[in-house]
């Protein structure tokens, strides 16, 4: 059960009812304002144009629209199917709600994410609630502030309105902690949801919040978005900062959304980057392991060329012209489950040659050399990058481990990780000295990055021009579907790829799973470093052409909600 100190969502309201629906999402203009007219708000899909527009409107206020979320989280996290996907709500939720409300009415939008309600998997800081990582080791752990990319999202006129459970201290793919326990798929409770991110693909995918952060070491943000039928972007690696989110391997982590919308993803990217001054951002000028950090915007932007906004690259036509370079080494052997995967791709595929794509096979060069030669450096560096983290607050306040050693001591995670605490206990000393580990730091990236540009360039083994460039690289996110409850997904190799580049990537909804009940199957999309955009415009235009996501079955709409103004009669 959920510490009672943390659990401070309002009483249940009776189950459930109504349709799933949630209406088709309104363009955005850069601020975030719909463009149009939306239809009434659900709950249920509802996007942040249409929350926009609800409360424009007066058909709801700020504060009805935090406290439906949270009816839905007491409706479906602990009962119904019990999801677990929540770790805790943030006590100070309704009264932001409140504030926001007051502000809107004074001074009108307070920025483009005001009062989208956000669900942070539980390694990001919050300066008003613990970040655990999901180990009872961190339980009390108060940061003093929140995590860069957090204060962004606030900024923005975001409500974080609680912590999303994860597979603890972003180990794998089994997605369950020693504090909120073992998290189910929202499309089927009786499977798997994924992980680290778990939490957040679970609770996104059942509509306990708008949008969604995850932090992704080596797949952590894109599988459990695949398996949730989810947008999740891994963003270039230095795009944003790493500050205040508990690390894995900090040369491979970062953070990035997790949406059921592109359109809210592009909304929710753009409030999480920018330029972080602090020591640990990871922003490095150049992406050479030992590089400087950036020292101003100006550096920031120089190197990222981030737009103002990712909202300019909605384009529903950006499928006409685009080159899609499909790599078929990575779909897998077309046996069992996986063969359910490649169909519902292939029909993905078509879909776009039909819109105006050129959808043409691509080799990367020495792609087996590049997947058994290098490894993830989260073996090599949690051990150091932990313990930097602990200590750089004090423990005076809450008492919490200022070491990797204090947490490996006291026992405070699932007994099934004590292997694993006790490998990177060993694995993370010496490292100046480890040929592995500086193999994978010094090495890895020329070779991985240069070969990922040949493919993306379209050049052949000769080192000449097969034909025009590719825009994306394209395969399946996931080579099966989800496990059953207490299994780690088949990914393959296929996260690897983000990673060891440290080229964004994004994953979506290729369509659902000829299963019962349906069961979502997600594709990847990798580009250029720091091209985001072009992603995130392919992902929109199949996004709108296909309409690939549905809503799960086992959380629909509550018979009780706020009721928006325009309805009663």
């Amino acid at each position: 059960m959920l510490n009672a100190k943390v659990w401070l969502a309002p009483a249940l309201l009776g189950v459930m009812l109504a349709g799933c629906g949630g209406s088709d999402s309104d363009d955005d203009d850069s601020t975030g304002d719909p463009v149009g007219e939306a239809e009434s708000f659900n709950y249920v899909e509802g996007t942040i144009a249409q929350a926009r527009a609800a409360l424009q409107a007066g058909d709801l206020t700020c504060e009805d629209m935090v406290q439906g979320y949270l009816d839905r989280i007491e409706a479906y996290d602990r009962q119904g199917p019990s999801l677990q996907s929540v770790i805790a709500v943030n006590p100070s939720a309704l009264d932001e709600a409140r504030d926001l409300d007051s502000r809107y009415a004074a001074e009108g939008f307070q920025g483009p994410l005001h009062c989208v309600t956000v669900l942070l998997k539980d390694n990001f800081d919050t300066v008003d609630m613990p970040t655990t990582a999901g180990g009872l080791a961190l339980e009390t752990s108060q940061p003093p502030d929140d995590a860069f990319s957090v204060a962004r999202l606030r900024d923005a006129g975001a409500i974080i309105i609680g912590k999303a459970n994860l597979d603890e201290y972003a180990f794998g793919f089994r997605g369950s902690s020693s504090v909120g326990g073992q998290v189910r798929n929202a499309y089927d409770p009786t499977k798997g949801p994924g992980g680290s991110s778990s939490g957040t693909g679970s609770s996104i995918a059942a509509s306990f919040a708008m949008v969604g952060t995850g932090s992704d070491t080596g797949g952590s943000i894109r599988v459990p978005s695949s398996l949730h039928g989810l947008v999740g972007i891994r963003p270039s690696l230095r795009l944003i900062s790493q500050d205040g989110i508990v690390p894995l391997a900090h040369w491979q982590d970062t953070g990035g959304p997790m949406c059921r919308t592109v359109e809210d993803c592009a909304l929710t990217l753009s409030a999480m980057v920018g330029y972080d001054p602090g020591a640990f951002s990871g922003q490095r000028f150049r992406f050479d392991h030992d590089a400087d950090l950036m020292t101003s915007p100006f550096e920031y932007q120089l190197a990222t060329l981030a737009p103002s906004s990712y909202t300019k690259y909605l384009d529903g036509d950006a499928l006409s012209g685009a080159r899609i370079g499909v790599v078929r080494d990575l779909f897998g052997d077309g046996q069992g489950e996986n063969a359910e995967v490649q169909r519902v791709i292939e029909a993905a595929l078509e879909r776009m040659r039909a819109a105006g794509a050129t959808v043409e096979d691509v080799t990367i060069p020495d792609l087996s050399t590049i997947l058994s030669d290098y490894r993830s450096v989260s073996r090599y560096e949690f051990k150091t990058n932990l313990t930097e983290y602990l200590a750089s607050w004090p423990s005076t306040t809450d008492g919490h481990p200022r070491s990797f050693e204090e947490v490996y001591q006291s026992g405070g995670y699932e007994s099934r990780n004590a292997g694993t605490f006790a490998f990177y206990d060993s694995a993370g000393t010496d490292l100046e000295n480890n040929a592995d580990y500086l193999k994978n730091i010094n090495e890895r990236p020329d070779y991985v990055r240069q070969r990922f540009l040949a493919a993306l360039e379209n050049i052949d083994a000769s080192g000449r021009p097969a034909g025009e460039p590719f825009d994306v690289l394209l395969y399946p996110s996931v080579l099966s579907l989800a496990p059953d409850v207490g299994g780690s997904p088949s990914a393959g190799s296929n996260n690897r790829l983000s990673p060891f580049s440290g080229f964004p990537a994004l994953t979506m909804p290729a369509g659902m799973a000829d299963t019962d009940p349906a069961l979502p199957v997600g594709m990847e999309m990798l580009a250029r470093e720091f091209d985001e955009g072009t992603l995130i415009k392919l992902a929109y235009a199949y996004q709108e052409l296909a309409e690939p996501r549905q809503a799960p079955t086992f959380t629909p709409e509550l018979e009780e909600q706020p009721a928006p103004v325009a309805l009663i009669d």
